[in-house]
């Protein structure tokens, strides 16, 4: 772990208490020890000013990455040291999805946090497209988590552009919606599924950052909390979340509604 980097950076990571690794349950474990498929490791916290506009937040920030993606950047970094390529450590980035947690609160006095899980989406998590209302959900949910009386988390999912089949692929769906497919005809097109995002690793990070209790999840979508349930999570209230709903992205709003997202038509006015 970290052999990409000066050995000594990580024994300070170590030392202050900054890097972690959990076992699929969210159990802290050796981060020395050989251990087995879905442990995940995390640097943290490290403070990070928010600004959405002219609102600011103070968010508790730590970087997660599984082991099994970590071991292979390991490999790659020693053929790049080998051959001298330091121009071409940028490349370890492409082989890494870093998922991230944002922390609000103190999590001792948690009792029933708020959560989102927000699934990456490039186009309106920071191009602010209006194609679809990610952007003004996740401003949304920080803002609501922020000023809620426990605070709660916030995980950033970053293998999760458009529902998991990738942002080239995503392209190729808004060029067939724009032909008149809507977000789900189009994934069928492509021989893609409808929906081929994984939460497991998110609940892994719930079981860690939550623990067994309670808590309420921002979503409309059914599916979400279905998948954290079978992964072992319970006492789940959803909270329903419809923000940034336009003129532009009532057509794909509709389609969610019709997939068996928790929406109902006077979400759209």
């Amino acid at each position: 772990m970290f052999t990409y980097l000066d050995p000594g950076v990580r024994e300070r990571l170590l030392a202050g208490g900054k890097l972690l690794r959990i076992d699929r349950q969210g159990v802290p474990v050796d981060v020395d020890a050989v251990t087995g498929a879905g442990t995940i490791s995390i640097l943290g916290p490290i403070p990070l000013p928010l600004a959405f506009g002219d609102e600011r937040y103070l968010g508790q920030w730590y970087a997660c990455v599984r082991n099994t993606e970590l071991s292979r950047i390991e490999e790659i970094a020693e053929q790049l040291r080998a051959a001298n390529a330091q121009a071409s450590f940028a490349s370890l980035a492409s082989s890494m999805a870093v998922n991230s947690v944002l922390v609000f609160g103190d999590p001792a006095a948690w009792s029933d946090p708020l959560v989102r899980v927000h699934s990456s989406c490039l186009t309106g998590d920071v191009f602010g497209s209006e194609r679809c209302e990610c952007g003004p959900q996740l401003h949304s949910a920080v803002r609501l988590i922020d000023a809620d009386e426990q605070g709660g988390i916030v995980i950033y999912m970053s293998g999760h552009e458009g529902r998991g089949i990738g942002l080239w692929a995503k392209a190729a769906t808004y060029l067939l919606q724009d032909g008149g497919e809507n977000t789900y005809e189009a994934n069928r097109s492509l021989g893609l599924p409808d929906d081929s995002r994984d939460f497991s690793d998110a609940a892994t990070l719930l079981k860690y950052f939550r623990g067994p209790g309670p808590f309420r999840l921002l979503t409309n979508n059914p599916k979400k909390i279905t998948d954290l349930e079978a992964a072992g999570l319970r006492d789940i209230t959803p909270v329903k979340h419809v923000f940034g709903v336009t003129a532009a992205n009532r057509r794909y709003l509709s389609a969610k509604k019709d997939w068996g997202h928790q929406l109902a038509d006077d979400d759209f006015d």
